[in-house]
Protein backbone atom coordinates (compact mmCIF):
# COMPACT_ATOMS: atom_id res chain seq x y z
CA UNK A 1 0.00 0.00 0.00
CA UNK A 2 0.99 3.53 -0.27
CA UNK A 3 1.50 5.78 2.20
CA UNK A 4 -0.24 9.45 2.41
CA UNK A 5 2.02 12.45 2.88
CA UNK A 6 0.22 15.67 3.74
CA UNK A 7 0.63 19.24 4.88
CA UNK A 8 3.41 21.57 3.02
CA UNK A 9 5.85 18.55 2.36
CA UNK A 10 3.08 17.51 0.14
CA UNK A 11 3.19 20.31 -1.78
CA UNK A 12 6.71 20.26 -2.63
CA UNK A 13 6.16 16.49 -3.54
CA UNK A 14 3.32 17.44 -5.93
CA UNK A 15 0.24 17.00 -3.97
CA UNK A 16 -1.90 19.05 -5.12
CA UNK A 17 -5.10 17.08 -3.62
CA UNK A 18 -3.83 16.88 0.00
CA UNK A 19 -4.08 13.05 0.20
CA UNK A 20 -2.43 11.58 -2.93
CA UNK A 21 -0.48 8.82 -2.41
CA UNK A 22 3.42 9.74 -3.06
CA UNK A 23 4.85 6.47 -2.22
CA UNK A 24 4.56 3.69 -4.98
CA UNK A 25 3.23 0.02 -4.56
CA UNK A 26 6.63 -1.63 -5.05
CA UNK A 27 7.67 -5.11 -3.87
CA UNK A 28 10.15 -5.71 -0.86
CA UNK A 29 12.81 -6.98 -3.42
CA UNK A 30 12.56 -3.67 -5.20
CA UNK A 31 13.04 -1.66 -2.31
CA UNK A 32 15.75 -3.74 -1.06
CA UNK A 33 17.85 -3.62 -4.23
CA UNK A 34 17.48 0.13 -4.68
CA UNK A 35 18.81 0.66 -1.56
CA UNK A 36 21.78 -1.77 -1.82
CA UNK A 37 22.57 0.20 -4.96
CA UNK A 38 22.51 3.56 -2.99
CA UNK A 39 24.49 2.15 -0.61
CA UNK A 40 27.23 0.64 -3.17
CA UNK A 41 27.24 4.17 -4.75
CA UNK A 42 28.12 5.45 -1.47
CA UNK A 43 30.70 3.45 -0.38
CA UNK A 44 32.05 4.97 -4.30
CA UNK A 45 31.85 7.92 -3.28
CA UNK A 46 33.34 8.25 -0.11
CA UNK A 47 36.32 6.85 -1.29
CA UNK A 48 36.58 8.59 -4.42
CA UNK A 49 35.89 12.24 -2.67
CA UNK A 50 37.80 11.62 0.52
CA UNK A 51 38.51 14.04 2.55
CA UNK A 52 36.44 17.20 1.59
CA UNK A 53 34.97 17.49 4.94
CA UNK A 54 31.60 16.58 6.69
CA UNK A 55 29.34 19.14 4.72
CA UNK A 56 30.85 17.12 1.54
CA UNK A 57 29.66 14.25 3.12
CA UNK A 58 26.19 15.11 4.39
CA UNK A 59 25.67 15.88 0.64
CA UNK A 60 26.67 12.66 -0.42
CA UNK A 61 23.54 11.26 2.31
CA UNK A 62 21.47 12.96 0.71
CA UNK A 63 22.12 11.92 -3.23
CA UNK A 64 22.13 8.12 -1.61
CA UNK A 65 18.96 9.05 0.21
CA UNK A 66 17.47 9.82 -2.83
CA UNK A 67 19.23 7.14 -4.93
CA UNK A 68 17.49 4.46 -2.56
CA UNK A 69 13.79 5.87 -3.21
CA UNK A 70 13.81 7.01 -6.11
CA UNK A 71 11.14 4.58 -7.42
CA UNK A 72 9.46 3.88 -4.24
CA UNK A 73 8.74 8.08 -4.05
CA UNK A 74 10.32 9.97 -7.73
CA UNK A 75 8.80 13.17 -6.05
CA UNK A 76 10.61 12.48 -2.76
CA UNK A 77 13.72 11.32 -4.50
CA UNK A 78 13.30 14.60 -6.25
CA UNK A 79 12.85 16.92 -3.48
CA UNK A 80 16.18 15.48 -1.36
CA UNK A 81 18.05 15.51 -4.85
CA UNK A 82 17.33 19.95 -5.09
CA UNK A 83 18.22 20.17 -0.88
CA UNK A 84 21.56 18.69 -1.30
CA UNK A 85 22.28 20.43 -4.87
CA UNK A 86 21.62 23.70 -3.08
CA UNK A 87 23.40 22.84 -0.21
CA UNK A 88 26.42 21.99 -1.97
CA UNK A 89 26.49 25.16 -4.41
CA UNK A 90 25.85 27.19 -0.63
CA UNK A 91 29.07 25.27 0.43
CA UNK A 92 30.98 26.18 -1.92
CA UNK A 93 31.79 22.48 -2.97
CA UNK A 94 33.15 21.30 -5.82
CA UNK A 95 31.51 18.30 -8.17
CA UNK A 96 31.40 15.98 -6.24
CA UNK A 97 30.98 11.86 -7.83
CA UNK A 98 27.81 11.81 -5.87
CA UNK A 99 26.18 13.92 -8.23
CA UNK A 100 25.86 11.48 -10.57
CA UNK A 101 22.65 10.44 -8.64
CA UNK A 102 20.77 13.38 -10.13
CA UNK A 103 20.41 11.29 -13.19
CA UNK A 104 18.89 8.22 -11.70
CA UNK A 105 16.47 10.66 -10.17
CA UNK A 106 15.62 12.34 -13.00
CA UNK A 107 14.84 9.44 -15.15
CA UNK A 108 12.62 7.91 -12.31
CA UNK A 109 10.31 11.17 -12.14
CA UNK A 110 9.75 10.53 -16.09
CA UNK A 111 9.66 6.54 -15.87
CA UNK A 112 7.31 6.23 -12.35
CA UNK A 113 6.02 9.96 -11.87
CA UNK A 114 2.42 10.81 -12.62
CA UNK A 115 1.90 13.65 -15.28
CA UNK A 116 2.60 17.11 -12.90
CA UNK A 117 5.62 15.23 -11.76
CA UNK A 118 7.22 14.41 -15.07
CA UNK A 119 6.77 18.12 -16.09
CA UNK A 120 8.65 18.96 -12.62
CA UNK A 121 11.18 16.52 -13.63
CA UNK A 122 11.60 18.51 -17.05
CA UNK A 123 11.66 22.13 -15.37
CA UNK A 124 14.11 20.74 -13.05
CA UNK A 125 16.49 19.77 -15.81
CA UNK A 126 16.73 23.43 -17.79
CA UNK A 127 16.74 24.99 -14.28
CA UNK A 128 19.17 22.68 -13.02
CA UNK A 129 21.20 22.73 -16.50
CA UNK A 130 21.60 26.45 -15.85
CA UNK A 131 22.48 26.81 -11.91
CA UNK A 132 24.98 23.91 -12.93
CA UNK A 133 26.73 25.72 -15.55
CA UNK A 134 26.86 29.11 -13.83
CA UNK A 135 27.96 27.23 -10.40
CA UNK A 136 30.83 25.84 -12.48
CA UNK A 137 32.08 28.22 -14.59
CA UNK A 138 32.28 30.51 -11.16
CA UNK A 139 34.22 27.60 -9.80
CA UNK A 140 36.17 27.27 -12.67
CA UNK A 141 37.48 30.76 -12.01
CA UNK A 142 38.66 30.37 -8.61
CA UNK A 143 36.17 32.20 -7.10
CA UNK A 144 32.92 31.66 -4.61
CA UNK A 145 30.69 34.12 -6.43
CA UNK A 146 30.12 35.67 -10.05
CA UNK A 147 30.67 39.19 -8.93
CA UNK A 148 34.04 37.69 -7.91
CA UNK A 149 34.63 35.92 -11.48
CA UNK A 150 33.72 38.87 -13.17
CA UNK A 151 36.37 41.44 -11.07
CA UNK A 152 38.97 38.63 -12.41
CA UNK A 153 38.41 40.81 -15.65
CA UNK A 154 37.84 36.99 -17.52
CA UNK A 155 34.48 37.61 -18.52
CA UNK A 156 35.08 36.34 -21.96
CA UNK A 157 36.27 33.11 -20.82
CA UNK A 158 33.57 33.07 -18.17
CA UNK A 159 30.80 33.23 -21.08
CA UNK A 160 32.22 30.72 -23.05
CA UNK A 161 32.85 28.79 -19.94
CA UNK A 162 29.22 28.94 -19.15
CA UNK A 163 27.42 28.11 -22.31
CA UNK A 164 29.73 24.96 -22.91
CA UNK A 165 28.81 23.60 -19.12
CA UNK A 166 25.28 24.54 -20.17
CA UNK A 167 24.80 23.06 -23.21
CA UNK A 168 26.45 19.68 -21.32
CA UNK A 169 24.14 19.88 -18.66
CA UNK A 170 21.39 19.91 -20.88
CA UNK A 171 22.18 17.13 -23.00
CA UNK A 172 23.32 15.09 -19.82
CA UNK A 173 20.22 16.08 -17.51
CA UNK A 174 17.84 15.90 -20.61
CA UNK A 175 18.78 12.44 -21.57
CA UNK A 176 18.12 11.02 -18.39
CA UNK A 177 14.41 12.68 -18.35
CA UNK A 178 14.16 11.57 -22.19
CA UNK A 179 15.21 7.97 -21.11
CA UNK A 180 12.90 7.65 -18.88
CA UNK A 181 9.95 8.84 -20.51
CA UNK A 182 10.67 6.49 -23.17
CA UNK A 183 10.49 3.52 -20.52
CA UNK A 184 7.68 4.70 -19.56
CA UNK A 185 5.97 3.98 -22.75
CA UNK A 186 7.60 1.10 -23.57
CA UNK A 187 5.85 -0.12 -20.50
CA UNK A 188 2.28 1.15 -20.98
CA UNK A 189 2.50 -0.46 -24.37
CA UNK A 190 3.31 -3.53 -22.87
CA UNK A 191 0.45 -3.69 -20.56
CA UNK A 192 -2.15 -2.42 -23.00
CA UNK A 193 -0.85 -5.37 -25.10
CA UNK A 194 -1.27 -7.73 -22.70
CA UNK A 195 -4.89 -6.11 -21.12
CA UNK A 196 -5.95 -6.67 -25.12
CA UNK A 197 -4.61 -10.54 -24.87
CA UNK A 198 -6.84 -11.13 -21.84
CA UNK A 199 -9.34 -9.78 -23.10
CA UNK A 200 -9.33 -11.50 -26.31
CA UNK A 201 -9.28 -14.61 -24.30
CA UNK A 202 -12.13 -13.53 -21.85
CA UNK A 203 -14.00 -13.23 -25.18
CA UNK A 204 -13.15 -16.54 -26.54
CA UNK A 205 -13.75 -17.78 -22.89
CA UNK A 206 -17.41 -16.38 -23.31
CA UNK A 207 -18.27 -17.35 -26.41
CA UNK A 208 -17.32 -20.78 -25.80
CA UNK A 209 -19.66 -20.90 -23.30
CA UNK A 210 -22.78 -19.36 -25.33
CA UNK A 211 -22.21 -21.76 -27.98
CA UNK A 212 -22.31 -24.57 -25.82
CA UNK A 213 -25.28 -23.31 -23.92
CA UNK A 214 -27.31 -23.23 -27.04
CA UNK A 215 -26.68 -26.28 -28.13
CA UNK A 216 -27.87 -27.35 -24.59
CA UNK A 217 -31.20 -25.31 -24.81
CA UNK A 218 -31.94 -26.67 -28.62
CA UNK A 219 -31.30 -30.24 -27.41
CA UNK A 220 -33.14 -29.59 -24.57
CA UNK A 221 -36.11 -28.43 -26.44
CA UNK A 222 -35.96 -31.14 -29.62
CA UNK A 223 -35.40 -33.65 -26.60
CA UNK A 224 -39.27 -32.80 -25.82
CA UNK A 225 -40.67 -32.93 -29.61
CA UNK A 226 -39.03 -36.25 -30.34
CA UNK A 227 -39.29 -38.22 -26.99
CA UNK A 228 -42.53 -37.40 -25.76
CA UNK A 229 -45.34 -38.42 -28.84
CA UNK A 230 -42.99 -41.81 -28.83
CA UNK A 231 -43.31 -42.07 -24.85
CA UNK A 232 -46.77 -41.11 -25.02
CA UNK A 233 -47.76 -43.98 -27.66
CA UNK A 234 -45.70 -46.57 -25.75
CA UNK A 235 -47.86 -45.43 -22.30
CA UNK A 236 -50.84 -45.91 -23.91
CA UNK A 237 -50.02 -49.23 -25.82
CA UNK A 238 -48.83 -50.63 -22.67
CA UNK A 239 -52.26 -49.72 -20.54
CA UNK A 240 -54.21 -51.13 -23.56
CA UNK A 241 -52.76 -54.25 -23.06
CA UNK A 242 -53.25 -54.37 -19.66
CA UNK A 243 -56.72 -54.36 -19.92
CA UNK A 244 -57.51 -56.16 -23.14
CA UNK A 245 -55.00 -59.41 -22.03
CA UNK A 246 -58.27 -61.10 -20.66
CA UNK A 247 -60.48 -60.61 -23.43
CA UNK A 248 -58.28 -60.44 -26.27
CA UNK A 249 -54.64 -61.94 -25.70
CA UNK A 250 -53.55 -61.32 -29.20
CA UNK A 251 -53.88 -58.03 -29.06
CA UNK A 252 -51.33 -58.29 -26.44
CA UNK A 253 -49.09 -59.00 -29.05
CA UNK A 254 -50.18 -56.53 -31.08
CA UNK A 255 -49.41 -54.15 -28.61
CA UNK A 256 -46.22 -55.13 -27.62
CA UNK A 257 -45.08 -55.12 -31.33
CA UNK A 258 -46.33 -51.61 -31.36
CA UNK A 259 -43.98 -50.67 -28.13
CA UNK A 260 -41.42 -52.23 -29.37
CA UNK A 261 -41.38 -50.66 -32.59
CA UNK A 262 -42.21 -47.04 -31.34
CA UNK A 263 -38.79 -47.36 -28.57
CA UNK A 264 -36.67 -48.18 -30.96
CA UNK A 265 -37.68 -45.28 -33.52
CA UNK A 266 -37.32 -42.77 -30.74
CA UNK A 267 -34.08 -44.55 -30.00
CA UNK A 268 -33.02 -43.51 -33.24
CA UNK A 269 -34.81 -40.25 -32.98
CA UNK A 270 -32.41 -39.62 -30.32
CA UNK A 271 -29.23 -40.46 -31.54
CA UNK A 272 -30.22 -38.36 -34.60
CA UNK A 273 -30.72 -35.29 -31.73
CA UNK A 274 -27.57 -35.77 -29.94
CA UNK A 275 -25.32 -36.10 -32.66
CA UNK A 276 -27.59 -33.10 -34.97
CA UNK A 277 -26.31 -29.99 -32.97
CA UNK A 278 -26.19 -27.46 -35.82
CA UNK A 279 -28.81 -29.53 -38.24
CA UNK A 280 -30.78 -26.53 -40.00
CA UNK A 281 -33.19 -29.39 -42.26
CA UNK A 282 -34.20 -31.31 -38.91
CA UNK A 283 -37.23 -32.75 -40.62
CA UNK A 284 -35.55 -34.14 -44.24
CA UNK A 285 -33.19 -37.19 -44.39
CA UNK A 286 -29.92 -37.31 -42.60
CA UNK A 287 -26.69 -38.02 -43.93
CA UNK A 288 -25.02 -41.76 -43.49
CA UNK A 289 -21.43 -43.12 -43.61
CA UNK A 290 -22.30 -44.24 -47.26
CA UNK A 291 -22.60 -40.39 -48.55
CA UNK A 292 -19.49 -39.74 -47.25
CA UNK A 293 -17.89 -40.77 -51.25
CA UNK A 294 -20.09 -37.79 -52.57
CA UNK A 295 -18.82 -35.82 -49.41
CA UNK A 296 -15.71 -36.54 -50.43
CA UNK A 297 -16.45 -36.05 -54.40
CA UNK A 298 -17.30 -32.80 -54.10
CA UNK A 299 -14.79 -31.33 -51.77
CA UNK A 300 -11.96 -32.57 -54.18
CA UNK A 301 -13.83 -31.01 -56.96
CA UNK A 302 -13.07 -27.73 -55.48
CA UNK A 303 -9.38 -29.01 -55.57
CA UNK A 304 -8.91 -29.85 -52.10
CA UNK A 305 -6.35 -33.25 -52.49
CA UNK A 306 -7.94 -35.66 -50.16
CA UNK A 307 -6.28 -39.23 -49.68
CA UNK A 308 -9.12 -41.38 -48.03
CA UNK A 309 -7.88 -44.14 -46.33
CA UNK A 310 -9.85 -47.14 -44.03
CA UNK A 311 -8.31 -49.53 -41.78
CA UNK A 312 -10.20 -52.58 -40.04
CA UNK A 313 -14.08 -54.30 -40.95
CA UNK A 314 -16.62 -51.95 -41.09
CA UNK A 315 -19.55 -51.95 -39.19
CA UNK A 316 -23.18 -50.85 -39.83
CA UNK A 317 -23.53 -47.88 -37.40
CA UNK A 318 -26.95 -46.54 -35.79
CA UNK A 319 -27.97 -43.39 -37.77
CA UNK A 320 -27.05 -41.14 -34.88
CA UNK A 321 -23.56 -42.48 -34.88
CA UNK A 322 -23.64 -42.34 -38.91
CA UNK A 323 -24.71 -38.51 -38.83
CA UNK A 324 -21.97 -37.89 -36.02
CA UNK A 325 -19.20 -39.27 -38.14
CA UNK A 326 -20.39 -37.57 -41.47
CA UNK A 327 -20.64 -34.11 -39.74
CA UNK A 328 -17.20 -34.32 -38.16
CA UNK A 329 -15.97 -35.67 -41.50
CA UNK A 330 -17.95 -32.19 -42.97
CA UNK A 331 -16.68 -29.52 -40.84
CA UNK A 332 -13.12 -30.43 -40.90
CA UNK A 333 -12.63 -30.69 -44.82
CA UNK A 334 -14.69 -27.27 -44.92
CA UNK A 335 -11.94 -25.78 -42.22
CA UNK A 336 -9.40 -27.37 -44.34
CA UNK A 337 -10.70 -25.81 -47.40
CA UNK A 338 -11.02 -22.21 -45.51
CA UNK A 339 -7.87 -22.16 -43.37
CA UNK A 340 -5.56 -25.25 -44.20
CA UNK A 341 -3.15 -24.99 -47.07
CA UNK A 342 -4.91 -26.35 -50.14
CA UNK A 343 -1.78 -27.00 -51.91
CA UNK A 344 -0.93 -29.71 -49.73
CA UNK A 345 -2.71 -32.82 -49.29
CA UNK A 346 -5.32 -33.45 -46.70
CA UNK A 347 -5.35 -37.10 -44.75
CA UNK A 348 -8.80 -38.32 -43.84
CA UNK A 349 -9.09 -42.39 -41.77
CA UNK A 350 -11.38 -43.96 -40.76
CA UNK A 351 -10.00 -46.76 -38.38
CA UNK A 352 -12.01 -49.71 -37.25
CA UNK A 353 -11.64 -51.66 -33.97
CA UNK A 354 -13.86 -53.92 -31.72
CA UNK A 355 -16.61 -51.47 -30.50
CA UNK A 356 -14.60 -48.14 -31.71
CA UNK A 357 -14.47 -46.59 -34.80
CA UNK A 358 -11.88 -43.72 -35.09
CA UNK A 359 -11.98 -40.66 -37.69
CA UNK A 360 -8.81 -38.78 -38.73
CA UNK A 361 -8.59 -35.62 -40.34
CA UNK A 362 -5.13 -34.18 -41.25
CA UNK A 363 -4.73 -31.25 -42.89
CA UNK A 364 -1.23 -28.58 -43.59
CA UNK A 365 -1.93 -25.02 -42.02
CA UNK A 366 -0.69 -22.04 -43.85
CA UNK A 367 2.71 -20.67 -43.85
CA UNK A 368 0.93 -17.71 -42.30
CA UNK A 369 -1.98 -18.45 -39.95
CA UNK A 370 -2.16 -15.57 -38.54
CA UNK A 371 -3.20 -13.33 -41.91
CA UNK A 372 -6.36 -15.69 -41.77
CA UNK A 373 -7.40 -16.02 -38.18
CA UNK A 374 -10.03 -13.58 -37.69
CA UNK A 375 -10.22 -13.81 -34.13
CA UNK A 376 -13.40 -15.01 -33.75
CA UNK A 377 -14.66 -18.49 -32.43
CA UNK A 378 -17.40 -20.07 -35.01
CA UNK A 379 -19.57 -23.03 -33.86
CA UNK A 380 -17.38 -25.57 -36.19
CA UNK A 381 -15.30 -26.52 -33.48
CA UNK A 382 -17.23 -26.63 -30.54
CA UNK A 383 -20.06 -28.39 -32.58
CA UNK A 384 -17.65 -31.15 -33.34
CA UNK A 385 -16.83 -31.94 -30.06
CA UNK A 386 -20.39 -31.41 -28.79
CA UNK A 387 -21.44 -34.09 -31.30
CA UNK A 388 -18.53 -36.55 -29.97
CA UNK A 389 -19.48 -35.81 -26.47
CA UNK A 390 -22.96 -36.73 -27.10
CA UNK A 391 -22.85 -39.71 -28.71
CA UNK A 392 -20.65 -41.12 -26.12
CA UNK A 393 -17.45 -40.49 -27.62
CA UNK A 394 -14.71 -37.64 -27.52
CA UNK A 395 -13.05 -35.45 -30.35
CA UNK A 396 -9.35 -33.74 -30.02
CA UNK A 397 -9.03 -30.71 -32.57
CA UNK A 398 -5.44 -29.02 -32.08
CA UNK A 399 -2.30 -27.76 -34.17
CA UNK A 400 0.70 -29.99 -34.29
CA UNK A 401 4.18 -29.71 -36.28
CA UNK A 402 2.49 -27.40 -38.70
CA UNK A 403 -0.53 -29.27 -39.48
CA UNK A 404 -3.97 -29.42 -37.82
CA UNK A 405 -5.15 -32.76 -36.41
CA UNK A 406 -8.60 -33.36 -35.77
CA UNK A 407 -9.34 -36.71 -34.45
CA UNK A 408 -12.82 -38.22 -32.99
CA UNK A 409 -13.39 -41.54 -31.56
CA UNK A 410 -16.75 -42.71 -31.67
CA UNK A 411 -18.35 -45.89 -29.86
CA UNK A 412 -19.43 -47.98 -32.90
CA UNK A 413 -22.90 -49.80 -31.59
CA UNK A 414 -24.57 -51.68 -34.59
CA UNK A 415 -28.07 -51.72 -35.33
CA UNK A 416 -27.32 -55.52 -34.22
CA UNK A 417 -26.69 -54.52 -30.99
CA UNK A 418 -30.07 -52.63 -29.96
CA UNK A 419 -31.74 -54.67 -27.40
CA UNK A 420 -34.27 -57.41 -29.23
CA UNK A 421 -37.67 -58.23 -27.75
CA UNK A 422 -37.28 -61.17 -25.78
CA UNK A 423 -40.13 -64.48 -26.53
CA UNK A 424 -42.37 -64.27 -23.35
CA UNK A 425 -44.05 -67.31 -22.00
CA UNK A 426 -47.06 -67.10 -21.08
CA UNK A 427 -47.35 -66.73 -17.08
CA UNK A 428 -49.59 -68.92 -15.41
CA UNK A 429 -53.02 -67.03 -14.29
CA UNK A 430 -53.45 -65.73 -11.39
CA UNK A 431 -56.13 -67.05 -8.70
CA UNK A 432 -58.26 -64.36 -8.92
CA UNK A 433 -58.02 -60.79 -10.51
CA UNK A 434 -58.16 -57.62 -8.80
CA UNK A 435 -61.65 -55.47 -10.31
CA UNK A 436 -60.26 -52.54 -10.50
CA UNK A 437 -57.20 -54.33 -13.55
Amino acid sequence: MGVPIRGPLSALLGDRTGGRLVFRPVSRRTVTVDVGIAVTFSLFCLIIDAGNGIVSFLVLVGFTAALAVRRLSPGLALTIAWVSALAQMLAGLPVLTGNFAVLAVLYATAAYGDRMLRWVGLVSVGIGAVLAAGYIAVIQQGALSIGEALAQGNAAGLVWSFVATLIASVAVLGLSWTLGLLMRTWQTARAGRLSQHRAVEEQRVAQRSVVVEQERNRIARDMHDVVAHSLAVVIAQADGARYARAANPEAVDEALTTISTTARDALGDVRILLTRLRQDAADGPQPVLADLDRLVAQMRSTGLDIEWTTTGTPTTLGSGAQLAVYRIVQEALTNALRHGDAGRAVYLSLAWTDGWVAVTIDNAVRPSPAADASGVLGHGLPGMRERALLAGGSLTAEPIGGRFIVAARLPAITTSALVRPTVLTPAPPRPTENAHE
